[in-house]
């Protein structure tokens, strides 16, 4: 694709002008409201060249020009930066999220943070608790023969079984599981941890080898079995601003968004690594009901695409600005998440 440096800067004033008039942009408007430097016939020239790549469009007779979604990619793999965030909007960030607690609370207020920053659907995925690491793990007595097992993980999720002992447990043998089972276990895989327990009980015997193997059993159950996936979402009233841009009817649209197995493909097959923005425009979309619509994500929390974020938008996006948000709002839950939750 042969297409010079001008010529890239007046596609960037074709999608700015778009992106903020919802209307075709002809030569004269680039002329007037966007510093070329050059004639509107010039101008005109570039745009037949941007037409024959592919990159823009003109949707009706006489009319302006919009961006193609393979113009749109361009201008993204062209974005060779994105801007940080200004003060203001870092404070708004951390103020937003500074007081949540449990790992529900901190992405129930991050995925409606993202929406209101970007005027988009924002998707966010939980931390897999199977690819998560042991952060600490805590045994409560409930009654003699009943206790509490906590599997709090660095992703901040935590998982707790109640479980029926044999016989009476003395606080002597919790302490001595509890200390035993966080040696073991804290800052390893949950996978790794489920092999490890399997030769807990060894140094046990008689009847503290049973209690043992019923709390070694239950970690196990807890580490394997949580495996499932969840994605949640805000943002979708925001739809309705963008009516416009979709050729059917939006139902359809908002069908697929309901649908968790739909937004687990959505951000799984991205392969995201933390701190990688990663832009899928349009057409490039899996899922067919979504192939008016971009996708902008990244992943966010411990160890390398240990979950995703981002947010889903008409290809009529301002993707600058909406890569910055995705990419300061995971950055930051990032670090929220690693320290525990901890006000900065």
């Amino acid at each position: 694709m042969n297409v010079e440096a001008r010529q890239l800067e007046v596609l960037k004033a074709i999608i700015d002008e778009y992106v903020a008039s919802q209307e075709p942009v002809g030569s004269k408007i680039l002329a007037e409201r966007h510093s070329l430097g050059v004639s509107p016939a010039t101008i005109r020239n570039d745009m037949a060249v941007l037409e024959d790549a592919g990159l823009i469009t003109q949707p009706h007779t006489s009319a302006g020009r919009i961006p193609t979604n393979r113009g749109y990619r361009l201008f993204v793999d062209k974005l060779a930066t994105v801007k940080p965030l200004s003060p203001g909007e870092r404070r708004a960030i951390e103020h937003f999220l500074t007081g949540a607690h449990d790992l529900d609370e901190i992405v129930t207020r991050t995925v409606r943070l993202l929406a209101q920053v970007t005027k988009q659907v924002a998707v966010v995925q939980y931390p897999s608790l199977t690819r998560s690491k042991v952060r600490h793990i805590e045994l409560i007595t409930l009654t003699a023969m009943r206790v509490l097992i906590v599997l709090i993980t660095d992703s901040g999720r935590v998982e707790q079984s109640a479980i029926e002992l044999q016989e009476p447990v003395s606080e002597a043998l919790l302490v001595d599981l509890r200390n035993r089972l966080n040696s073991l276990a804290v800052d390893q895989s949950l996978t790794a941890v489920a092999e490890r327990l399997a030769q807990f009980t060894q140094s046990y015997s008689g009847s503290d080898r049973i209690t043992a193997t019923l709390i070694a059993t239950a970690l196990i159950e807890m580490a394997v079995e949580k495996a499932e996936e969840r994605v949640v979402l805000a943002g979708t009233a925001n739809l309705a601003r963008s009516t416009h841009d979709f050729s059917d009817e939006i139902h359809s649209i908002l069908e697929a968004l309901e649908e968790q197995v739909v937004l687990l493909r959505l951000v799984s097959d991205l392969g995201i690594r933390n701190e990688a923005i990663t832009v899928r425009i349009g057409d490039e979309q899996p899922d067919a009901k979504l192939r008016e619509m971009s996708f902008i994500a990244t992943g966010y929390g411990a160890g390398v695409g240990s979950a995703a974020l981002g947010v889903l938008g008409p290809t009529r996006m301002d993707y600058a600005s909406s890569m910055r948000s995705v990419s300061a709002v995971a950055r930051y839950l990032s670090r929220y998440l690693d320290d525990g939750g901890d006000n900065k």
